[in-house]
Parts: C-alpha cells; sequence; structure tokens
C-alpha cells in the first residue's frame, strides 16, 4: 500500500513537472512498442530530482545530440564521495519513461518486457525545471 501511494505521488510529482519539448520525430501514440533502455554511451545527461526522488537519464537514440529518450529510477540512498561527487543507490530498473511523446510507468520495475502502462499521452519530458548539479561551483 505504502508502495503504491508512494509510487502514484512520485507519479504526480513527475506529471506536473512534464511540459511540451519539441522532440526528433513527428508524433506517433502510444500504440507503439517502448523501445527497451538504451546503452550507456548514448545518455546526454544525468539529472537528479531532490523532492521525487529520481535519478534520471537523457538519451538521444537518435545520436543527433537531442534528447528523444528519457528514464527515471527511484534513488534508494545518495551520498557524496570523499571527492565531493554524487552517488546514488537506484532501483535496478526505472520507473518511468518518456518517449514518443508519451510518459510510461513501470510499477514493478522490470525493465522494458510489454508490462509497462501508458500514464499520459502528448506529454514530454522538460528538462528545462532542473538545475545543472554544480558542487563547489564545478559540474557534479
Amino acid at each position: 500500500m505504502a508502495y503504491r501511494l508512494l509510487s502514484t505521488l512520485v507519479f504526480s510529482t513527475v506529471l506536473a513537472w512534464s511540459t511540451v519539448l519539441a522532440w526528433v520525430s513527428s508524433p506517433t501514440w502510444a500504440h507503439d512498442q517502448l523501445p527497451v533502455e538504451p546503452d550507456v554511451s548514448t545518455r546526454l545527461d544525468e539529472l537528479y530530482d531532490h523532492e521525487a526522488r529520481l535519478f534520471i537519464a537523457l538519451y538521444s537514440l537518435a545520436g543527433d545530440g537531442r534528447i528523444d529518450y528519457v528514464t527515471a529510477r527511484l534513488v534508494r540512498e545518495y551520498a557524496r564521495s570523499a571527492y565531493g561527487n554524487p552517488v546514488y543507490q537506484t532501483e535496478a530498473q526505472p520507473i518511468f519513461y518518456w518517449w514518443n511523446h508519451t510518459m510510461w510507468n513501470d510499477p514493478e520495475q522490470d525493465g522494458v518486457n510489454g508490462n509497462e502502462r501508458v500514464y499520459q499521452e502528448n506529454t514530454d519530458f522538460d528538462s528545462s525545471r532542473y538545475k545543472p548539479c554544480l558542487f563547489n561551483g564545478q559540474p557534479c
């Protein structure tokens, strides 16, 4: 019950921050199959949402430097290394995905395998709401 409440709260928080962002491809809707999480080599950036306790990874599937796939994992623990770098202990699989103008939820956090649920169509991830991570004036 607590997990479901937390999941709903995180969902609501993330959805409130989702706005329309120009994407690479033309819009098609949720009947398209969600691609598996991309290789880390296509990752453009990482964000940490302190309020929702989400580690967010931004990808460019097209390889053109534009964000076109986003994952969000629940963070179990957050700390700083001896050198001041952030260290996150996250769930193994994402709980949220944004792809092709659709927000998906995977409450079982078992990776992309067809049981993901479409939460909202015609919505995209808005990375502009996040401030860059800085520690002593240096990027994290």
